[in-house]
């Protein structure tokens, strides 16, 4: 499950890719846009600042701005940054885990598939795609 942590990551990224790309946005803006504490704004852009997601200034004219244009950001990159791996089980969490059932577990495949997808669904999602909505498809009356 993706928690408010990772959902709000995403919801900064678009609201700094929405502001003018040359200028630093203060934190406070953002918080009274997106409608979420300041305080918890805090704590995800200090981890996304550290992870080299975005670059903070302080003082007049400070606030936050991405460090690259929206069509380089991945969504699975925002969220494992924030949330850790996207994973399903704990067997497949740590690369080094050992597990003694691997050689029999019946269901590791199907974790290692349904991992596999929900990988390439985020990391084939851009921040650019989330700032153009698709139009919704049209849809055909069926003949009588």
């Amino acid at each position: 499950m993706i928690s408010t942590k990772g959902r709000y990551a995403i919801r900064v990224m678009l609201d700094l890719a929405q502001q003018n790309e040359d200028g630093f946005v203060p934190l406070k803006d953002i918080a009274e846009r997106q409608e979420i504490s300041k305080k918890y704004l805090e704590i995800i852009v200090k981890d996304m600042v550290a992870g080299g997601l975005l670059v903070g200034a302080s003082g007049k004219g400070g606030g936050y701005r991405l460090v690259k244009k929206p069509e380089k950001y991945t969504i699975g990159e925002i969220l494992e940054l924030v949330e850790g791996p996207l994973v399903s089980v704990a067997c497949l969490a740590d690369k080094n885990y050992d597990c003694p059932r691997r050689d029999k577990c019946l269901t590791l495949p199907m974790w290692q598939e349904y991992d596999a997808m929900v990988h390439d669904f985020f990391y084939g999602r851009h921040l650019s795609d989330l700032l153009e909505p698709k139009k919704p498809a049209r849809t055909r009356k069926a003949k009588k």
